[in-house]
């Protein structure tokens, strides 16, 4: 480990998917051929990969029971792909219900400690197929024809990413007053 892996950290932060269309989406990245489909679940992200100080953490953790406490569980549905073509060769279930909750939940997150430089502008969206050929996202933006889930949220997660490259989550956060 390196000096600079010491003292800094790379976090997202998201919300996962849960099961039955976690691991429908999860197959349908395996089956894409998406190198992060074992490290990455999938997941609707509201901070992208940070590099924060180790010194930091404790600001962030506040930071984010604050935005927790503020904001109450919801639903969110996904219906059908999309795509970031041409700018970016992503294929991704679309968020079709939550949207403003996401937009509201990421605009809050994205302040202080967590304030980050944007390439894109935010879209909420659970990614089934990147870094592949364009067989493989043509395939997976087809899989996606008619799919449908709903589930709620109720926390968002804050992943740190490992040696390895795989994101593990670090600690949950509830929506709502009550808390964690």
């Amino acid at each position: 480990m390196t000096a600079l892996d010491v003292d800094r950290r790379l976090i997202g932060i998201a919300a996962v998917v849960p099961d039955p269309a976690r691991t429908e989406l999860q197959e349908l990245r395996e089956k894409a051929g998406d190198p992060d489909a074992g490290r990455v679940p999938p997941h609707v992200t509201f901070v992208p990969p940070l590099s924060v100080a180790v010194a930091d953490l404790p600001a962030v953790h506040s930071r984010l029971d604050a935005v927790a406490a503020a904001h109450q569980p919801f639903e969110l549905r996904l219906a059908g792909p999309g795509t970031f073509a041409p700018v970016s060769a992503v294929v991704f279930a679309q968020v079709s219900a939550g949207i403003s909750q996401c937009e509201q939940l990421e605009a809050d997150l994205c302040v202080g400690v967590l304030d980050h430089a944007s390439t894109f502008p935010y879209h909420p969206h659970v990614t089934v197929a990147h870094d592949v050929g364009q067989a493989e996202l043509d395939s997976a933006y087809s899989a996606l024809m008619g799919y449908q889930a709903r589930f709620d949220i109720d926390r968002f997660v804050m992943f740190e990413q490992e040696p390895d490259g795989a994101w593990r989550p670090r600690r949950a956060f509830r929506l709502g007053p009550a808390g964690r």
